[in-house]
């Protein structure tokens, strides 16, 4: 990848305060997404990827403690007080957040939410703002989207709901978006929609995105390069056809099995990672999925292993042990 980055997240941790002790929510990450791309970023539920998104986003609890530099479109938004940061994000930099029931105001009309966000961006007026608005919902996949105007989130779906959050996400031609567990709660068919729904509009905005999920199956054919996360870790990171073709970190194999396969005969039981994911606030000595792993050995118990590339500058994991062969599928 050669291109210049976009966004560029260096040594990125992110420790916050808890009763039980310091707990690092993100630790030393670095990232780069160009221009265009698409990056996803995979792994477990508290794994830290939310709370790197927020870290990109710069809206972490306020008593968390964030090293490194978040670089995005040439600033340091680490450095940006926080006027700036309010203007850039919506308009730059846009996010749809898991739950859309909560993060659409239930209060006020989806017509309101909509062009209040162009009115303060873009400056546009009423009328323009509520024509701009139509197209919007039109875009997204809204039927009868002028009688949508008047609604309020609880009277549309949660398919709908997650459009309109799109929509005003999309509304000012961001640069970048970040959509966070984007079909989290939705049927299986509405999933598939949205995420269509987003691939589309990346492709034609030439928009930069990241998505977060935990599922691989989401990130298959939908990205260009995957970041697997684990434990506030990015353990492997390689452009997703050749993720899905040679991965060699135990960790991404083990999410990998436990997809449902569509030939799979009925009943038959999904691979579970054994164990739990380790506690944040008393990390181990070694590798923190060594506990877990079913090819660890002493080695991944006494120390870390550092990201990096062996065979390929792309691919980058850490591990000791990595899988030796071909033990994905095509993405």
């Amino acid at each position: 990848m050669n291109a210049p980055a976009l966004l560029s997240v260096e040594g990125v941790s992110v420790d916050l305060p808890t009763p039980r002790g310091n707990l690092r929510a993100v630790d030393q990450v670095d990232l780069r997404v160009a221009p265009g791309q698409t990056l996803g970023i995979v792994g477990e539920s508290g794994c830290g990827k939310t709370m790197l998104s927020r870290a990109i986003l710069q809206l972490l609890p306020k008593k968390a403690k964030l090293t490194g530099r978040v670089r995005f479109d040439g600033q340091d938004l680490t450095r940006l007080a926080a006027e700036p940061l309010r203007k850039l994000r919506g308009r730059a930099l846009a996010v749809v957040f898991q739950d859309p029931m909560t993060s659409l105001n239930p209060v006020l009309t989806i017509g309101t939410q909509l062009v209040e966000t162009l009115q303060e961006h873009l400056e546009f007026d009423t009328a323009t703002a509520r024509k701009r608005s139509v197209e919007l919902l039109a875009a997204v996949g809204i039927p009868a989207p002028e009688q949508r105007l008047n609604q309020y989130p609880h009277q549309l779906s949660g398919g709908m709901r997650q459009r309109v959050a799109i929509a005003i996400a999309l509304s000012c031609e961001p640069k970048l978006l970040i959509a966070d567990e984007p079909t989290t709660a939705l049927d299986v068919t509405i999933q598939a929609q949205i995420l269509d729904l987003l691939a589309r509009e990346q492709r034609r905005r030439h928009m930069a995105m990241i998505i977060i999920t935990h599922d691989l199956g989401v990130v298959a054919g939908r990205t260009d390069e995957v970041a697997v996360m684990y434990a506030g870790r990015v353990v492997e990171r390689a452009p997703t056809p050749v993720l899905f073709k040679k991965m060699r970190m135990p960790y991404t194999e083990a999410l990998l099995a436990a997809i449902p396969k569509i030939d799979a005969a009925p009943h038959t039981p999904l691979p579970a990672i054994s164990g739990r994911p380790p506690d944040p606030t008393r990390p181990i000595q070694g590798c923190s999925f060594s506990p877990r792993c079913r090819y660890a050995m002493s080695d991944c118990r006494q120390q870390k292993p550092v990201l990096a590339a062996a065979g390929s500058p792309d691919h980058q994991y850490a591990c000791f042990h990595p899988i030796d062969g071909t033990v994905g599928v095509g993405a």
